[in-house]
């Protein structure tokens, strides 16, 4: 069986490409979920109704990015806005429950025009290549460093799962990751690391809530986050793409995620955008050594998305219950081959080699600007260093 002249029999590589599909998802929710839950809490959702936000999440990534990969045979993974999740946890104090799903109806609205106007595509081709992947790197770069900080509190845990991921890198370089998830498993078991007493499985209905549109809530909190949502998740989302070799179209992309967004909007979900971080695990090397083949990883995480979205309300219990620095180590070395790769990339040309340094040096700082996140101004100032010295070259 094929599709798109891809081969569909299972192979070897067919287990790494679902692993990575699956810690893409685990990244994805354990590095943000509980911002999630502080923002639905601040606009006063009860926990039913924030089980159900976190129901209708998972299945409007679920589909997007089955339905993505599957049409681009491509590893397009969605996610949340984690930027825009951390504005509204900030913002919507006193703002009620039915002005946020307004706040997110306007914002995603929004969204969906720039991809319909493709004003956001025609931005996006501005940037150039070297940039692209210097941002990824910084963007990934504390996810890099945090596999190694942990080493310092945790080192039986993670120093075997350092260990683990060395061996099978060296002989069976296909299978690192997956070794590294079981020992790190069994030793976190070992250790009593693992809390499985608040761990059960609900499923919890999204409910729909009808709308309320006030002017000062749309200026004031829908307009800062689609800025937020475009510049710190989407254009990441989109520039990580290319600088994995899947320079997909952008206006088809931002249609299709902010349309659905717009339509899931009055059941709680927020944002759904192209995801950057966890995009990155899905579509490294380690996933698959094909580059064609690699839209399997998403595919994979897409059904991981919609069973997390099946069973929304176990989700919190379930990150609990995971040691915090078993994640973080794990997300850490499945993405060592990605960091590595996009660094080459950036200051593999000389000539592009000052302005990439900078777009990764700001986009790793972590700094916020007018609530803007770093990988959105390591872009811009990255750009203006390429235009200055690009013109001195001519000149």
């Amino acid at each position: 069986m094929t599709h798109n002249g891809v081969s569909m029999r299972p192979s070897s590589h067919f287990f790494p490409a679902v692993l990575a599909g699956f810690v893409a998802v685990l990244v994805g929710y354990a590095s943000s979920a509980a911002i999630i839950w502080q923002a639905a809490s601040a606009a006063g959702a009860n926990a039913e109704q924030i089980a159900g936000w976190m129901t209708a999440l998972g299945i409007g990534m679920g589909v997007s990015t089955l339905a993505l990969s599957w049409w681009y045979n491509a590893p397009v993974l969605t996610a949340w806005s984690t930027p825009g999740a951390a504005l509204l946890a900030t913002s919507l104090q006193g703002v009620t429950l039915a002005e946020t799903i307004g706040v997110f109806i306007f914002a995603n609205a929004l969204i969906l025009l720039c991809g319909v106007t493709g004003l956001f595509a025609r931005l996006m081709k501005l940037i150039p290549h070297s940039l692209a992947a210097a941002m990824l790197a910084g963007v990934l770069l504390r996810f890099g460093l945090q596999a190694f900080t942990n080493l310092e509190g945790h080192a039986l845990l993670c120093g075997s799962m350092l260990a683990a991921w060395l061996f099978a890198k060296a002989f069976a370089p296909r299978y690192a990751i997956v070794t590294t998830l079981v020992v790190g498993g069994m030793v976190a078991w070992i250790l009593g690391d693992v809390v499985t007493e608040n761990i059960t499985l609900s499923v919890v209905a999204p409910q729909f809530i009808a709308p309320t549109f006030t002017l000062t809530s749309l200026i004031s909190i829908g307009l800062p986050f689609f800025l937020v949502t475009m510049a710190s998740q989407n254009a990441p989302g989109f520039a990580t793409m290319k600088a994995s070799g899947y320079p997909l179209p952008v206006s088809p992309l931002i249609i299709f995620t902010g349309g659905l967004a717009l339509l899931l909007s009055p059941f709680g979900v927020y944002s759904i955008c192209i995801a950057a971080i966890t995009a990155a695990i899905c579509q490294s090397p380690d996933a698959h050594p094909d580059a064609g083949k690699r839209w399997l990883a998403a595919v994979a995480a897409g059904l991981f998305y919609l069973l997390a979205g099946i069973f929304g309300g176990s989700i919190t219990g379930l990150m609990a219950a995971l040691p915090l620095s078993w994640i973080q180590m794990l997300a850490g070395l499945a993405l060592l081959g990605t960091i590595s790769g996009s660094l080459y990339q950036a200051l593999n040309n000389e000539a592009e080699r000052d302005a990439a340094i900078v777009t990764f040096l700001m986009t790793a700082s972590g700094v916020t600007l007018m609530g803007i996140g770093s990988a959105f101004w390591g872009l811009i100032l990255g750009g203006v260093c390429y235009a200055v010295f690009s013109r001195l070259r001519r000149a």
